[in-house]
């Protein structure tokens, strides 16, 4: 008879934190397609900033904006598998968010420019991403980085 040996593999915070965080983008990817959930689901346009359309009547969304929450979450969920690219995933992650955030402090939100489309709510939506981002990215492996350097 042989002993069936099983691994269990432990996640480290900088994964779960990776994996939250994709699976927080899959379900608002999901919700900016729910009537209700978001308001003037009518005027859900696939790019611009003409689309009305509110999640939770504050930010702005778009097809566009909508799938890009998703794919933005089947990345965080596939990047948590190993430290290192749950790392990168919320350090870059939060590095598109600081740009972004900048992108829509420069642009005129009528222009065409605006073609994700944001708001003021989702400026600073944007920001506290990206600080939230790279902080957890930054502060999770911190003390890995300093033990392995040594």
């Amino acid at each position: 008879m042989t002993a069936s040996h099983t691994t269990k593999t432990t996640r480290q915070p900088v994964q779960l934190a990776a994996a939250a965080v994709g699976a927080v983008f899959l379900l608002v990817g999901v919700l900016g397609f729910v009537p209700g959930v978001t308001t003037h689901y009518d005027q859900l346009t696939f790019a611009g900033h003409h689309s009305e359309a509110a999640l939770l009547g504050i930010f702005n969304v778009s097809v566009l904006h909508n799938l890009v929450h998703l794919a933005f979450g089947v990345a965080g969920l596939a990047l948590a598998r190993a430290v290192g690219s749950a790392r990168t995933y919320l350090i870059g992650g939060g590095v598109v968010y600081l740009v972004l955030w900048l992108y829509g402090i420069v642009i005129d939100h009528d222009s065409a420019a605006n073609f994700v489309p944001v708001n003021t709510a989702d400026n600073w939506l944007h920001l506290g991403l990206a600080i939230g981002m790279i902080g957890l990215g930054v502060a999770l492996t911190a003390h890995r980085r300093s033990t392995t350097s040594r």
